[in-house]
């Protein structure tokens, strides 16, 4: 953007509804969140339920009236438009004059979305239909390996969003009981860092005959997913020759060229578009081909499916009853208004234990910019510093800076049943019960905090007062049903 271009360009901290928020925010300062949760009416607007998902907000540093002033401003930002922009298949990646419709990935067949005005929907059935019928080849053992011996361990190379959200899915499904059964026998296993430490934890335990290698990268020219590529491919010529490799390599690319150059062969090269971003790939053929080959694919597209009820529900739902909306919103609130950098996720289920790095990269390299959109440095923060760990792990680590050190956003994460629930004799509660216990008790200290006179009621020490007080935070609480 040329230097006149930019000084004309209107940067939304100059609105009305902008500083509107900015005026509120001496209000919010002055409002104590324990009288914000004695509001009965307030607390029961702050619930919105989608598809099985329950967010409560109550917790956050908001009224209604902060809530209409980020949807004035919403509407000043044209969020609107945008969001049907981004479903129409417009340009609005600007800096690359590409369209951005990962939503694409999970549409029904009867779908109709665009990019350069060709229906986009058909093609991803392509290649998802092909990934069904090869995962299927592989699972029944029709598709074998160069010495006859069926392909039960799979090693997926790629790094970035080729990585992170796949593993984030695999971990996620793996103590899934239907999952589990379905994965019976085989192994998934992932390969990012060009560190060759990376190689020898990934390849422990493997035998040549028995792994099946995905190397993603869509150009197939990507530095360390492509030295990895030649570390694994030496690694299997070394046992099996060098023609095992078009039995044992299958791709994840646009270039047909170079995937047969390296000696795998083209008709296991499954496609993605320019247009799917590499943190939203997950539900390309990036994610898709090594969680179908290791779960079934009818068990990846029900993932699928879980992803367009969300799209859906973002591209109609009113803002006021919006979850992803609301959202990106109080998180626009508490990192540009309110002054809070950072947010914890804090899923309480171990399942979940890689969302927060899936999370990082989503978040924090979409939102990693300086400048507007029009290329103007900004006057204010923008993104935020996202990091987590499973709870209760996370209460013995780092919690005690969230409690007396820091007011950080909370992002707790609960789910009502457990993947693998235990129930001892004599226990007075299940294990889950236990862990849900925590997380109800960590949500609610941080939202109340601890005030001096109430410890000094309590008998604590004077001395111990000072390092006993807990502020007042506060979070957001998913409910997830699975």
């Amino acid at each position: 953007m040329d230097s006149e271009a930019a000084s004309k360009a209107v940067l939304i901290s100059n609105s009305e509804a902008w500083q509107d928020l900015k005026n509120h925010v001496t209000e919010i300062n002055n409002t104590h969140l324990r009288d914000l949760l004695s509001d009965e009416e307030r607390l029961k607007s702050f619930i919105i339920e989608h598809d099985g998902v329950v967010v409560d907000f109550s917790r956050q540093r908001a009224t209604k009236e902060t809530l209409t002033k980020l949807f004035s401003l919403a509407k000043e930002a044209k969020l609107k438009e945008k969001i049907d922009k981004l479903f129409a298949g417009d340009h609005i990646n600007a800096t690359e004059n590409r369209s951005v419709l990962h939503v694409a990935l999970r549409a029904p067949r009867d779908v109709v979305i665009t990019s350069e005005g060709k229906n986009v929907v058909p093609d991803v059935w392509n290649v998802l239909d092909k990934i069904k019928v090869f995962s299927n080849k592989i699972r029944e053992g029709s598709l074998v390996g160069a010495t006859g011996k069926p392909l039960t361990d799979v090693v997926a190379i790629g790094i970035g969003g080729s990585f992170l959200g796949p593993l984030f899915v695999h971990t996620a499904l793996k103590t899934e009981p239907k999952a589990s059964e379905l994965a019976k026998g085989r192994k998934l296993h992932f390969l990012a860092n060009v560190d060759p430490i990376d190689v020898v934890r990934a390849l422990d335990g493997l035998k040549q005959e028995t792994t099946l290698v995905v190397v993603v990268s869509k150009t197939f020219t990507t530095a360390e997913t492509m030295l990895n590529a030649r570390t694994l491919r030496t690694w299997i010529t070394a046992a099996l020759g060098q023609g095992a490799v078009s039995k044992h390599m299958v791709a994840v690319s646009t270039n047909l060229k170079l995937v047969k150059d390296f000696g795998i062969n083209p008709e296991n090269a499954f496609t993605f578009w320019d247009w799917v971003g590499g943190r939203y790939s997950v539900c390309s053929a990036v994610g898709v081909l090594p969680l179908s080959i290791q779960y079934g694919f009818d068990t990846v597209n029900r993932f699928l499916q879980g992803a367009w009820s969300v799209d859906e529900h973002f591209r109609t739902t009113p803002f006021d009853k919006n979850l992803p909306v609301l959202l990106g919103l109080l998180s626009v609130w508490n990192v540009t208004f309110l002054g809070f950098p950072a947010r914890a996720i804090l899923p309480y289920c171990q399942a979940l234990e890689k969302l927060a790095p899936h999370i990082q990269q989503v978040s924090m390299e979409s939102n990693g910019k300086g400048v507007s959109i029009e290329g103007v440095q900004l006057p204010y923060e923008t993104g935020e510093i996202d990091f987590g760990e499973p709870g209760t792990n996370g209460q013995h680590s780092f919690y005690q800076l969230i409690h007396q050190g820091r007011v950080i956003p909370c992002d707790f994460i609960g789910v009502i049943e457990s993947q693998q629930p235990i129930y001892l004799k004599g226990e007075v509660v299940s294990n889950h019960d236990e862990l849900m216990s925590n997380f109800f008790a960590q949500a609610d200290a941080l939202a109340y905090g601890k005030t001096s006179d109430e410890l000094r009621a309590e008998g604590v020490p004077e001395k111990l007062i000072p390092h006993k007080a807990r502020y007042v935070g506060f979070l957001v609480k998913f409910s997830i049903v699975f």
